[in-house]
């Protein structure tokens, strides 16, 4: 296959990043507006959330079959139905006017954007020549940090200037524009989707596939809210989530046309690079959610500014991507690299869990732009290593493995620092009463304060008393969820400590020549 070259080569770059910047942002560009579409819509907060958890279901559900149906349909055509898939689906959830008319839509969303994801790091990975394949991950590794970062700051910006429904409508633009550029400037692999006819769709492990991990993206998601095993539903969620994943991997282990190639996973690099995406994951999607919760509830940041001081450092830090790919192309180890990496990730999480209730917007700069640094190192390299070891014909399935886990990672990410916290906070707020006691003067000192300040507001001694209690008991509450807050911070921190002794099982064996110019052979016959 003649490989783009010149302004065609910068095209694909251009509309592949876009694509998967324009995926990962509708993650959590819906976020900041949830609070605006349960009003309008008449949902209750608990019911809203499931405006992002039919999303991340659909997208773990499609995300690893995206090899298979681009196989299948051809991966232009499939690249295509997939972008206008999600524009439409984008128009009509800005049209909705009920919340399970929202939910359906975005899952319909969800199913589109899931595409876009490995699809587009397949076809960029295509326009480069194995050589150069980590300049290609240090493109796509921008666009996975772009997403997610700047979709607080768009969705803040959109919610607070103009209406909820135009965090959906801003799609529309750019898949018809990215949709045009495809037709133009993508070319069609040599013979795909001609093998069709003679493919053998397993639908058993399609459907256990669906319902293994949509189980466990909804339990994931609702876990904290339904108090987890608790609640029956999770418990059959649990149940149903357990038959289908030992059911696929069953199934695909044994059936002779798999809908997706779990033996790669005997690649002793790919299975650990999993490993590591689900724990950057889990890095990446805690810090961008924890964050926000804790200036907005602690130092006081509105929703634009949060989104603002995240938008900053990210598209600084974005610098760092091509600067290590050429550092990679040029023959660096990568293992150093992440090596250094998970170690500023580690020292970003202990210096979150050092912030103070006094820190403004700009006081955080450093913080998010050492973030930055660390994702770089960390996940440009990975992007490259997953694959490093497989055959060119196992490409496709890596990838679509990789950006599973790591979707998986995130969510897996939020729940954890989700129950973390609150369980932190409950264990914070006894410590912080066991301090408090009715003999130190120090306690009726303020009380007293606390029971003046009321009484000039509103001129009653006897409730201002009980109301100066209150106050005093919603400070403990506060204090306690800010410590719980740094705990997580730190806890980002422990987990990557955890994970660094084993960063040199991520090694691959030295190729010859001979061997490199085998692989280089059957790269090119497979694309």
């Amino acid at each position: 296959m003649q490989r783009p070259q010149g302004f065609a080569k910068i095209i694909i770059v251009l509309t592949t990043i876009t694509a998967a910047v324009m995926e990962l942002l509708d993650t959590t560009i819906v976020n900041v507006a949830l609070n605006q579409i349960a009003g309008n819509l008449g949902a209750t907060i608990e019911d809203i959330a499931w405006v992002i958890t039919s999303y991340a279901i659909a997208n773990v559900i499609i995300i690893p079959m995206t090899g298979f149906l681009g196989e299948y349909f051809g991966r232009k055509n499939y690249y295509l139905g997939s972008m206008i898939l999600f524009g439409i689906a984008s128009y009509f959830c800005g049209m909705s006017d009920s919340l399970w008319e929202l939910v359906f839509w975005r899952f319909i969303q969800g199913i589109g954007g899931g595409a876009l994801l490995s699809t587009s790091q397949a076809i960029l990975f295509d326009a480069f020549e194995v050589k150069d394949r980590p300049t290609a991950s240090g493109f796509f590794g921008m666009g996975i940090i772009l997403g997610p970062s700047l979709g607080p700051v768009l969705g803040g910006y959109l919610v607070d200037n103009y209406e909820w429904n135009d965090i959906f409508y801003v799609n529309i633009p750019v898949c018809i524009l990215a949709s045009i550029l495809t037709i133009v400037f993508i070319d069609r692999k040599e013979g795909e989707g001609q093998h069709r006819k003679s493919m053998k769709i397993d639908y058993i492990g399609i459907a256990l596939l669906a319902v293994g991990i949509g189980n466990l993206q909804y339990i994931l998601e609702k876990g904290e809210s339904e108090s987890w095993f608790e609640s029956r539903t999770i418990n059959t969620m649990a149940g149903l989530c357990a038959i289908g994943l030992i059911g696929f991997i069953w199934r695909e282990l044994t059936t002779e046309h798999p809908v997706i190639n779990l033996k790669i996973f005997k690649n002793k690099v790919f299975a650990m690079s999993t490993i590591f995406n689900l724990v950057s994951g889990f890095g990446l999607f805690t810090s961008v959610f924890i964050y926000p919760i804790m200036v907005q509830r602690i130092n006081g940041l509105s929703s634009t500014e949060t989104g603002l001081s995240l938008m900053f450092p990210t598209l600084l830090g974005v610098l760092f991507f091509p600067m290590i790919a050429k550092y990679l192309s040029l023959g660096g180890k990568p293992i150093p690299v992440m090596g250094v990496g998970i170690c500023i990730f580690i020292i970003f999480g202990f210096i979150g869990g050092s912030a103070t209730p006094e820190m403004g917007r700009w006081d955080f700069f450093p913080m998010h732009l050492l973030r930055m640094m660390g994702v770089a190192m960390l996940q440009m390299p990975l992007i490259n290593q997953a694959v490093a070891g497989l055959q060119p014909a196992e490409y496709p399935a890596g990838i679509a493995l990789s950006n599973m886990i790591r979707q998986l990672g995130g969510a897996f990410g939020i729940a954890v620092a989700n129950n973390y916290a609150t369980h932190r906070a409950a264990q914070h707020r006894t410590d912080l009463l066991a301090n408090i006691q009715v003999e130190n003067p120090l306690f009726q000192q303020r009380i007293q304060g606390l029971t003046q300040n009321m009484m000039q507001k509103t001129g009653d001694f006897v409730r201002s008393g009980e109301a100066a209690y209150r106050q005093l008991d919603a400070m403990v509450n506060k204090q306690a969820y800010y410590l719980a807050y740094l705990d997580t911070f730190r806890l980002v921190s422990i987990l990557f400590l955890c994970i660094l002794p084993f960063l040199w099982l991520l090694r691959t064996p030295r190729k010859t020549k001979a061997e490199i110019e085998k692989i280089m052979k059957a790269s090119e016959e497979a694309h």
